[in-house]
C-alpha cells in the first residue's frame, strides 16, 4: 500500500493550516500522519509526539516541541481536556515555521462544533477503512469477497487470515470499550455497553428501534440513545436518517445503523449492505472534507414498507440512490416506485455477481458492486 487516499490532500493543506485526522481506532491514522513527516520516518521520529507516552506528554504540556522539525504530529492529544487551547497556543506561536498534524478519535470532530477556538486554523479529515478502490488489489469479485470477509481495517484485511481477524476484532472491541470509553466518556455502565455492542450487529439492515433495545436491556430509552451516541463518537457505528419527499409517505423517525467494521455483521445480506454503506459514507466524507459540499446519506422507506437502501445528497439535492442485492436480480419494484415520485436522478442496484444491465421501466441500472465503484470513481 503506497499511500492512503487522503495523503495528497493533507500534504497540500499543511502548507497553510493545521490538519486534524479523526477516525476509528486502528484505521491507520498514525501511519498516515507519520508518512507526512517523510518517507523514512516512524514512531521514533522526533516529529512524532504521542500523548500516551509519558515523556511526550510532559513535553506537550510544557509546550516544548522538537527543534529542526518542519512538521509535528500530535497523536491522541484529545485525551487532554484542554487540548484545543494548548494546540491553539502552539500553532499561533509557530505557524510560520512548523506545520501541525493532530490525530485522534471522534472527539476531534465532536468538539469542533459551536464555539471553536481553533476556527480557521485547521482542516478536518475523517479517515475510513480500505474500500474497493483503495484496497491495493484489482477491483474485482475476489477483492470484494476479501473485503466482505475481513473488513476494511488495514491489519486484518492485509493479513487475510481468519484466526488473526477473530483475535483482532475481539481485542479491538475490548480496547474501545475499556480504554477509549474510559478516557473519553463518563460512563459507569461499561458492562451494559458491552452487551449492547454485542447485540447491534443483528440490527443492521433494518430500521433501528431504540424502544426495542431499551426493553431488551431493561434500561431507559434515554440510556440506550446516549450509549448509541457514544459509539458514534468513538467511530464504532453510525446511523442514517430516512429521506422524505412530498409524494411518498416516508417514515420519519427510525434510523438505520451500520458499523465502521462491517465484518462484525454475520448475516451475508446485511454485511454486504453495510459494506456498501461504508463505501458511500467514505465518498460523502471525502467530498465534504476536500471540497466543502454538504453531503448526506439517507435511506428511503415508506409506510407500506417499500424501501431503497441508500440515497446520497449533495447540498440538499439527491445525487443518486443505491439498492443492494446479493444476487443478480432484476431491478427492485421499489426503485421504479420511488423514481416516479421523487427527484432522485439516478438509481443503481448493486450486486455480487457479474451481470450489468439497465431496466428502462424501473429507470435503474443493475450492475456489479465493483463496476459501480470504478465508474463513479469512489475513493
Amino acid at each position: 500500500m503506497e499511500k492512503r487516499y487522503l495523503r495528497d490532500n493533507l500534504d497540500a493543506d499543511l502548507e497553510e493550516r493545521m490538519v486534524f485526522v479523526g477516525g476509528p481506532r486502528q484505521v491507520g491514522k498514525t501511519t498516515l500522519a507519520i508518512s507526512l513527516l517523510g518517507h523514512d520516518q516512524d514512531e521514533s521520529s522526533p516529529g512524532y509526539l504521542n500523548w500516551d507516552v509519558l515523556a511526550d506528554r510532559e513535553d506537550i504540556l510544557a509546550e516544548r516541541i522538537p527543534s529542526g522539525q518542519s512538521r509535528i504530529v500530535f497523536d491522541e492529544v484529545h485525551k487532554y481536556a484542554q487540548w484545543r487551547k494548548l494546540i491553539k497556543g502552539l500553532y499561533d506561536k509557530n505557524k510560520t515555521s512548523v506545520s501541525f498534524i493532530v490525530t485522534g478519535s471522534a472527539r476531534l470532530d465532536y468538539y469542533r462544533k459551536g464555539g471553536d477556538s481553533l476556527q480557521g486554523r485547521y482542516h478536518y479529515y475523517r479517515l475510513h477503512p480500505f474500500t474497493l478502490m483503495e484496497s491495493g488489489d484489482t477491483p474485482d469479485a475476489a477483492t470484494v469477497e476479501r473485503l466482505l470477509k475481513f473488513g476494511g481495517f488495514p491489519e486484518p484485511y492485509l493479513r487475510g487470515e481468519e484466526l488473526f481477524h477473530r483475535r483482532w476484532q475481539r481485542e479491538h472491541s475490548a480496547r474501545v470499550i475499556h480504554e477509549d470509553l474510559r478516557d473519553l466518556e463518563n460512563v459507569r455502565e461499561v458492562s451494559l455497553l458491552d452487551l449492547l455492542l454485542s447485540h447491534l450487529p443483528a440490527c443492521v439492515g433494518s430500521p433501528l428501534s431504540v424502544n426495542s433495545l431499551s426493553k431488551l436491556m431493561q434500561v431507559a430509552h434515554e440510556s440506550v440513545e446516549r450509549w448509541l451516541t457514544i459509539f458514534e463518537r468513538l467511530y464504532v457505528c453510525y446511523r442514517i436518517p430516512p429521506f422524505g419527499a412530498k409524494r411518498i409517505r416516508a417514515v420519519r423517525k427510525e434510523k438505520k445503523l451500520y458499523f465502521w467494521d462491517w465484518s462484525r455483521v454475520s448475516d451475508p445480506g446485511p454485511r454486504f449492505e453495510n459494506m456498501v454503506a461504508g463505501q458511500l459514507l467514505k465518498y460523502c466524507h471525502y467530498v465534504e472534507d476536500t471540497e466543502g459540499h454538504e453531503m448526506e446519506m439517507r435511506f428511503i422507506r415508506d409506510t407500506d414498507k417499500r424501501e431503497v437502501d441508500f440515497v446520497v445528497l449533495r447540498d440538499g439535492r439527491p445525487e443518486f440512490a443505491v439498492e443492494c442485492k446479493s444476487g443478480e436480480r432484476s431491478a427492485s419494484p421499489a426503485c421504479r416506485y420511488f423514481r416516479e415520485r421523487t427527484d432522485i436522478p439516478r438509481f443503481y442496484q448493486v450486486h455480487l455477481g457479474t451481470k450489468d444491465f439497465g431496466n428502462a421501466a424501473a429507470g435503474t441500472r443493475v450492475l456489479p458492486f465493483a463496476t459501480f465503484c470504478s465508474e463513479l470513481e469512489l475513493p
